[in-house]
């Protein structure tokens, strides 16, 4: 054993005591395991999103998330990919998009299918995409559960046709 792992092993036991006599308490074994079970789950949703990007987004989106100019809106940086209401990239990805949008204060007016080529995926899968595509090319935004988007499927079981600018606007003022 090096020095500094002897150092660090003693700090740490150090603590341990001076917590146990403060009437602290260690981390529950099973907190750190949920807490390492969220990060491989977010990793795994991650992984799995970047297949079904390249499979069913990045012709139109692009590799790099800057979607193809005039044409398919930028995703890196977008305020609809990244709204603080995952509810809205969710519609976006279950039932298209269609009509004018600002992007990035670029103007867009075309149609994205359901689901990228109009295959059904499941909560899982749009978990996944949407989780990806608000954890690249820069974005930073809240990953997505497959219980977060099956609350939006079932919100908008009614609803025929793709989302528009104007529908997903007020979403965007959520925070």
């Amino acid at each position: 054993m090096s020095r500094s792992s002897s150092v660090v092993r003693s700090f740490a036991c150090a603590l341990l005591v001076f917590l146990a006599a403060c009437g602290g308490e260690q981390p529950d074994a099973d907190d750190t395991d949920d807490d390492a079970k969220a990060t491989t789950t977010v990793a795994s949703a991650q992984a799995a999103g970047e297949k079904i990007y390249q499979q069913r987004c990045q012709s139109c989106h692009q590799p790099n998330g800057e979607g193809t100019t005039g044409v398919y809106p930028a995703l890196a940086g977008s305020e609809y990919a990244t709204a603080a209401d995952a509810g809205v990239p969710i519609r976006v990805v279950m039932h298209g998009l269609q009509g004018p949008i600002t992007v990035k204060g670029a103007e867009y007016n075309s149609l994205m299918p359901a689901y990228g080529i109009g295959i059904v995926m499941s909560d899982e899968e749009v978990a996944a995409i949407v989780t990806y595509i608000r954890s690249s090319w820069g974005n930073s935004a809240s990953a997505v559960t497959a219980h977060d988007v099956h609350e939006v499927r079932e919100a908008t079981k009614g609803h025929t046709g793709a989302m528009t600018a104007d529908l997903l606007k007020p979403l965007l003022a959520r925070k």
